[in-house]
């Protein structure tokens, strides 16, 4: 796993070379820019250029230097690329051979966890052209070592950005090594080439690898909480009830193949997070069970009532249980008042009934679209790990061809060693010595004014050494030898040309790759807001529901106690009815349970449904 992300400063976490912009101060810019550039292509040594170049500043007011620290722009993408890597739990450090003058304001911007700059010396407020840090003459890769051993991670626990020369040796060192808009020399030694300005850019490639560690070939983008599905339980007839209670089977038996209880299907799903849907499901499950329970418990009050007077008065035993509707999942207050008529109570109920339909229908739409947008977001997840298992793939492919390469190239410097060898032994040596004093005498002749016996004897040496010259042979076995070893130089560096476009290529192959992946991830993204915004709606419109049901429950209680006022003041006929009030609720019991079956109910059998309130 990536701990560890380590940047350069200097056109990587700021868009622009610091040396140069103090340069601007005093005019001498460009003398800067061309040292700097000589180093970036790794032309000169970083330790040489740097002390050239601080030498140009002597007299640099450091009070001007600060003003330009502050006013310096950051790289696009900076701000928002280290405080995700450090939300996501990634350690950030800068190792800059740039000055702390400047660091220090970037640190302060960023909250960077930890940086290594060189520092400019000062006298009396200003430079005095001398450089001092850890950067000067020791590298990048030396600093970054020490960083790692004190934090106790290891470089298979690091990024490295840069994009000049003297990132090589931190970039060649990681566990990746990420080139950002950077020069050839470094390019050649990277692992991952990133071509724009943008360190989001760079972001996505170091979550993308982070995944990788953490989860194989997994899926890189983390999963919300197990979803529930909304499913929806009715108390109320409306219009066309029957096709809906058909289209409501359907989806209760998809969402609850594996049991015939919503609660316990939706305890399944909720294993590791509760849902507001999951207790909206309870509660309306509940709400159902306790109306049956007290409509079975009036049921028997009143036959005791008329069978035996005598055991009314045990009754508020019994009533005194905790009902179901005190649980934590109770269906809301309800805050409305109730009409003084029976009559104005059924319009209550008859608009809340329209209500309801309406209000569930727009709940099922929100639903559809949080399954529709969940759908799209898996099959682009699943299409994201396919993209980014083909850029792991070709970046394997990459690195094992350039292994390839580096054996060629050994082979082929080895070679060469060995034909210089083969060269000095055979006389070449001496040669190419006697030929350069012939060429030194030469010149002394042709361009010095000599008096004739200084030239005379200038004359015979060159002749005397030409002399020598003719005489000294080379072994024709070792020539032969040295053809043979030219022969094997050039099969080499022919296979290294091969292997290096063939890297390359692979590489090619590896960056479209890992654009496609972001692209993707960008839309998958979208996807999951759309989900979650509609699972938002959803939940907001049960919320509705429930209130609304609530308010209905407590219509039906009204209606049904005047119900068995009526009954009660009917003495005559009051045991038949209780009987065949039994006799129905029980044949309703089972038309419910042939229902859960997938059976069609009729008009007659919703209606006896509805009158004992089972649902």
């Amino acid at each position: 796993m990536i701990k560890l992300v380590v940047f350069d400063l200097d056109n990587v976490i700021i868009d622009g070379e610091g040396i140069d912009e103090i340069g601007k101060l005093i005019n001498i810019e460009d003398q800067i820019a061309a040292i700097t550039e000589q180093a970036m292509q790794g032309e000169i040594d970083f330790e040489t250029s740097i002390k050239k170049r601080v030498g140009l500043l002597k007299g640099v007011a450091t009070d001007d230097i600060r003003t330009l620290a502050n006013e310096m722009p950051l790289m696009k993408g900076a701000k928002e690329t280290v405080s995700t890597l450090k939300e996501n739990g990634f350690e950030v450090a800068i190792i800059s051979g740039s000055f702390d003058i400047i660091a220090d304001t970037i640190k302060g911007k960023l909250d960077v966890d930890n940086i290594f700059t060189n520092s400019l010396v000062e006298e009396d407020g200003v430079l005095t052209g001398e450089v001092t840090g850890p950067l000067v003459s020791g590298s990048k890769l030396d600093v970054l070592s020490k960083l790692i051993e004190e934090k106790g991670y290891t470089l298979d626990e690091c990024v490295a950005v840069g994009d000049g020369a003297n990132d090589i040796s931190m970039i060649e060192s990681a566990k990746y090594g990420i080139a950002f808009n950077a020069k050839p020399a470094l390019k050649e030694n990277a692992d991952i080439i990133v071509e724009t300005r943008d360190l989001t850019d760079v972001l996505n490639v170091i979550i993308n690898l982070n995944s990788e560690n953490t989860e194989g070939d997994a899926d890189v983008d983390k999963e919300v909480a197990v979803e529930t599905e909304v499913v929806e339980t009715t108390d109320v007839v409306v219009e066309n009830q029957e096709e809906q209670v058909a289209d409501a089977t359907e989806e209760v038996v998809e969402e609850i193949e594996e049991t015939e209880e919503v609660v316990e299907e939706a305890e399944e799903e909720v294993a590791e997070e509760e849902t507001a849907e999951e207790e909206a499901e309870d509660v309306e499950e509940e709400a159902v069970e306790e109306e049956v329970a007290e409509d079975e418990e009036e049921a028997e009050e009143e036959a005791a009532e008329e069978e035996a007077p005598e055991k009314a008065e045990e009754k508020p035993v019994k009533e005194a249980k905790p009902k179901k509707s005190k649980k934590k999942n109770a269906l809301p207050e309800p805050d409305f008042d109730l009409a003084d008529t029976i009559e104005g109570v059924r319009v209550q109920k008859d608009e809340r009934e329209e209500r309801i339909a309406k209000v569930a229908d727009e709940r099922e739409a929100f639903n559809r679209e949080a399954k529709e947008q969940r759908k799209i977001r898996d099959e682009l997840n699943s299409e994201l790990k396919e993209n980014l298992a083909q850029a792991i793939e070709f970046r394997d492919q990459r690195n094992e061809i350039n292994k390839q390469v580096e054996e060629n190239k050994k082979a082929r410097n080895k070679v060469n060693d060995e034909i210089k060898s083969l060269e000095w032994s055979s006389g070449k040596k001496d040669k190419i010595r006697i030929e350069a004093e012939i060429k030194k005498i030469d010149k002394i002749i042709e361009t010095r004014v000599l008096d004739i016996k200084k030239e005379n004897q200038l004359v015979k040496n060159a002749n005397d050494l030409r002399k020598e010259l003719a005489e000294i042979k080379e072994d024709d076995k070792v020539k032969e030898e040295a053809a043979e070893l030219k022969k094997k130089s050039e099969e080499y560096h022919a296979k290294v040309v091969e292997l290096s476009e063939q890297a390359q290529e692979a590489h090619e192959q590896m960056l479209s790759y890992f654009r496609k992946t972001d692209e993707i991830r960008t839309a998958a993204d979208e996807a999951h807001k759309l989900f979650i915004q509609a699972r938002k709606n959803a939940s907001a419109k049960h919320e509705e529901f429930k209130m609304i049901l609530s308010e209905i429950h407590v219509i039906n209680k009204k209606l049904g106690s005047n119900k068995n006022r009526k009954r009660r003041s009917d003495k005559s006929g009051g045991s038949s009815n209780n009987k065949k009030n039994r006799e129905e609720k029980e044949r309703a019991e089972s038309i419910f349970d042939k229902f859960k079956n997938g059976k069609k109910l009729s008009t007659e059998e919703l209606l006896l449904l509805q009158k004992y309130d089972i649902n």
